[in-house]
Order: C-alpha cells, then sequence, then structure tokens
C-alpha cells in the first residue's frame, strides 16, 4: 500500500512581533478548539500545517510547514483570516510538493497559491500535474 503526502515550508512576514505573537496564539486556539471540540469546520483551520515564529520568538516571520502530510487549503483558510485580523497586505505564496511512498502513476508533482491578503482572496495556482495534462493536450503549455 503507498502513502501519499503533500509536502511545503514557508514563511509569511507578519510585520512585527505582536503580530507574530497574536498569529501564534490564533493557531494554538484553533489548535487547543479543535482537541476540545469535533466541529469539523474548526478542525479543518488547523489540521494539515504547523506553525511558529521563526528563528526567534520576539521576530516577526511566521514558518508555516506540513506536519506529516500537509493542507494546502488549510494554509491557505488560516492565513487569509490572519490577514484580516492582523491588517495585512500585499501578496504572498507558497509552492507544494506532491510525493507518495512507492513509485505510483500521476502520485507525484506540486503547485503553488498566491493570495492577495489585502483583499483577503487567493487570486492564483497552479498545479504541475494541470499542467502537464494540457501541454500533452496541446494546450498553451507556457503559462
Amino acid at each position: 500500500m503507498a502513502d501519499y503526502f503533500t509536502r511545503f515550508s514557508c514563511l509569511l512576514d507578519v510585520g512585527t512581533p505582536d503580530k507574530a505573537a497574536r498569529a501564534l496564539e490564533a493557531f494554538m486556539a484553533l489548535r487547543n478548539d479543535a482537541d476540545a471540540d469535533a466541529d469539523a469546520a474548526t478542525e479543518d483551520l488547523h489540521c494539515g500545517f504547523d506553525l511558529s515564529i521563526q528563528n526567534d520568538p520576539s521576530g516577526s516571520t511566521l514558518w508555516i510547514h506540513d506536519d506529516g502530510n500537509g493542507d494546502t487549503e488549510a494554509v491557505i483558510r488560516f492565513v487569509l483570516r490572519l490577514a484580516e485580523e492582523l491588517d495585512l497586505t500585499g501578496l504572498w505564496g507558497f509552492s507544494y510538493a506532491l510525493t507518495c511512498s512507492r513509485p505510483r502513476i500521476e502520485a507525484f508533482g506540486g503547485g503553488a497559491h498566491v493570495l492577495d491578503l489585502g483583499a483577503r482572496r487567493l487570486i492564483g495556482a497552479t498545479s504541475s500535474q494541470d499542467w502537464l495534462v494540457d501541454a500533452l493536450n496541446g494546450e498553451d503549455a507556457h503559462a
């Protein structure tokens, strides 16, 4: 039996150590709420990734990474929530890899997501698997 994994590791600079501490508190509150409450909507906000303040507890950069099998959609929801709560602006994004413990057809790939933090929305995404299918079907492969 094969195991499938989504892996990522990215940084988000929230601007100040105070905002980073608030982001970490929000993440821990979600994790604690999910442990105490089986509500799937709450659990979805934190499952599939881990978060810490990069390098120094008094820093402003968050390290967001998979916790063994990442959930990119949960990262997007959480970062957009932080953008609202911390009044973040600008573009931010991350890439991810799809891997498998055994050789399987269509089990490897990856992609990337770009968010507009000020507009609080996802503005673009790409998947290497989708790109490959499009390219092999003669569609524009330069994107």
